[in-house]
């Protein structure tokens, strides 16, 4: 009987179309083609495999758990090949290989039952070391020479996604602290324009009295919230467009809305006083992720502060088609515990839900 459940050709699709929007963008349109039709025919070709073969009494997530394997390697391996420098002639032999070897490791694992992060270190282990064969097999039959072997052996876009995926989140929080910065300028300045108008000498007494005040006569007019979000529309006004789209989203549609009309307003800056603006600085402050070390703790304290913010259902549909080693993952995080999962990829895993909320 056929796995009940597991659409291999939809799942094989729908492991192209991500690729494709995950390809690098420095390389040729032929690479990139070559990348999602190597990833989607390796998937295809196991997922049906898997689907025919009755014996291995697999069920529907232990099928997709292979098959998204073998995507995942096959996306990243087509990458350090094409980087590599060797020939195109000689790629999809070592892809082939590379395919095969994750199919009968991960095959051979799920039947002895064995757990699926020593199934995934196991399946490491293997494709480094049949990459890493077939690359000198090549130099041995004189098909690439020693620079270009020391260039392919040192690829490794997994490494190289893990580390960017870093990176961006340093500049972003470096980004928004520069942003934060002068936006606290911004208030001080505001702040001493007040004072100085405090100082200034007694206008004559037919001045209308509102005049007099010291705080803008819209401020005295309206609640400690409006204020609030008065002083967060200041500062989202120097932010970039994506950055605005991504806070207003974390408010309900009435703040949301509001927010907006504060930051059309042409005067906002005069009906605000510093000591408010200075305030609502400090609050962001406070609510700012420091880049951390990556450790389980980190990893773990990074979950759980997205947890807080974020409703469970929604965390659940943005992993919906990730594989059953992610999911336990994130739903054992829930408890305040984390998995085997290797610590590279919880991190990548964990990046990934924030930057998707």
């Amino acid at each position: 009987m056929a796995i009940e459940g597991f659409d291999y050709k939809g799942f094989a699709a729908n492991m192209s179309e991500q690729a494709k929007e995950l390809v690098p963008g420095d390389l040729q349109d032929r690479e990139k083609e070559y990348i999602v039709k190597t990833l989607g025919n390796f998937t295809l070709l196991a997922g049906e495999a898997l689907y025919n073969d009755t014996s291995l009494n697999l069920n529907a997530d232990q099928a997709i758990f292979i098959t998204q394997v073998i995507a995942e390697w096959s996306f990243h391996k087509s990458i350090d090949l094409i980087k590599s420098g060797i020939l195109p002639q000689y790629w999809d032999g070592i892809m082939q290989k590379i395919a095969f070897t994750i199919f009968e490791v991960a095959k051979q694992a799920m039947i002895r039952n064995i757990p699926q992060d020593q199934l995934l270190q196991a399946v490491e282990h293997h494709v480094i070391k049949v990459y890493k064969s077939s690359i000198e097999e090549l130099e041995q039959k004189g098909a690439i020479n020693e620079e270009v072997k020391q260039r392919a052996e040192s690829q490794s876009n997994i490494d190289a996604m893990a580390q960017q995926a870093q990176e961006q989140a340093m500049r972003q929080q470096q980004e928004l602290l520069e942003q934060q910065q002068k936006a606290k300028e911004y208030a001080e300045q505001q702040k001493a324009a007040q004072q100085n108008a405090q100082n200034a000498p007694a206008q004559p007494s037919n001045v209308p009295a509102a005049q007099h005040s010291s705080v803008p006569a819209m401020a005295q007019a309206i609640s400690q919230k409006q204020m609030k979000l008065m002083s967060l529309a200041l500062v989202m006004k120097i932010l970039s467009q994506d950055k605005v789209t991504t806070i207003l989203n974390k408010f309900d549609s009435a703040d949301s809305l509001q927010i907006s009309q504060y930051m059309n307003m042409a005067n906002l800056e005069s009906q605000l006083d510093g000591d408010l603006i200075t305030d609502c600085l400090k609050e962001m402050k406070d609510f700012l992720p420091i880049k951390r070390k990556l450790t389980k703790e980190n990893v773990l304290m990074d979950l759980l502060r997205i947890y807080k913010s974020t409703p469970r259902e929604k965390i659940e549909k943005i992993i919906k088609n990730e594989r059953p080693l992610v999911k336990k993952f994130v739903a054992q995080s829930y408890d305040g515990e984390l998995t085997e999962l290797p610590l590279r990829v919880a991190g990548i895993v964990a990046q990934y839900i924030e930057d998707s909320i």
